[in-house]
């Protein structure tokens, strides 16, 4: 059995990885950081791993990067669409039309491009599962989320969509829509800025990548003829996207 997971480097898709080797899944791990997918191949050493550096958001490096593959490794069984990220908090009339870029390019169009070229590898063998990584975000907007929110709405839309036209050639496909989880997500989106990250998590148990690799686990390890379509799930302490409850 063989798991492709993007934005394996960091956080949930790191916490897959791990996950699905320690259930003697071969991986296909995608990430930019080099350094950090070797440190990976490195330390999942009872399973063979394949690395592909390359950025999602580029059409012709995704293409060259599953074109390249051969032999088992053209037998994927499992998608893991986790690459994704948020950029900035601001208002429309205010935001970064760079970042809204970012978002847009990575999180919707990465994954359609991921999902282009790996479901070409899945219909001949009339079998696989795509997990599309989502967000309550997707389910619901917030102040000041604006182009976060609307391309976490695409993926939840394209996630129905996939569902469909799928269907046909017995792929499965499902979504994980996380409340607040505790990876470098919020670094990012405050563009390094680690204090103002943290206090993000102050006062609430969040989730880790850990359980949310458990959930996509679970959904994936379902006998043949179940599909999970979609998780949405939070930390006890938060009821929506913005209703929480901190621990004083």
């Amino acid at each position: 059995m063989i798991a492709f997971i993007t934005g394996a480097t960091s956080g949930i898709g790191e916490a897959c990885a791990a996950k699905f080797a320690e259930n003697g899944y071969d991986l296909i791990l995608t990430g930019r950081r080099k350094e950090r997918l070797e440190e990976l191949k490195a330390r999942f050493n009872k399973v063979k791993v394949l690395l592909l550096e390359f950025d999602v958001r580029n059409r012709n490096e995704v293409k060259k990067a599953i074109d390249s593959l051969s032999g088992q490794w053209k037998s994927v069984d499992v998608l893991v669409n986790n690459a994704g990220l948020a950029l900035g908090l601001s208002t429309i009339q205010d935001g970064d039309i760079d970042d809204w870029e970012t978002m847009i390019d990575t999180n919707v169009k990465g994954l359609l491009y991921m999902t282009r070229g790996v479901s070409e590898l899945m219909i001949p063998r009339n079998s696989g599962h795509i997990v599309n990584i989502g967000s309550i975000a997707g389910k619901e907007v917030y102040p000041k989320g604006n182009v976060y929110c609307a391309t976490k709405h695409a993926v939840d839309a394209l996630n129905k969509a996939m569902r469909l036209d799928l269907l046909p050639h017995n792929i499965r496909v499902s979504e994980v829509c996380p409340g607040m989880v505790e990876t470098e997500f919020s670094v990012v989106r405050y563009k390094g800025d680690a204090e103002r990250a943290s206090k993000v998590y102050d006062g609430i148990d969040a989730l880790k990548g850990e359980d949310i690799a458990d959930i996509v686990y679970w959904i994936a390890s379902q006998p043949p003829h179940v599909n999970i379509l979609e998780v949405v799930v939070t930390p006890t302490a938060q009821g929506n996207a913005t209703n929480t409850i901190r621990k004083s």
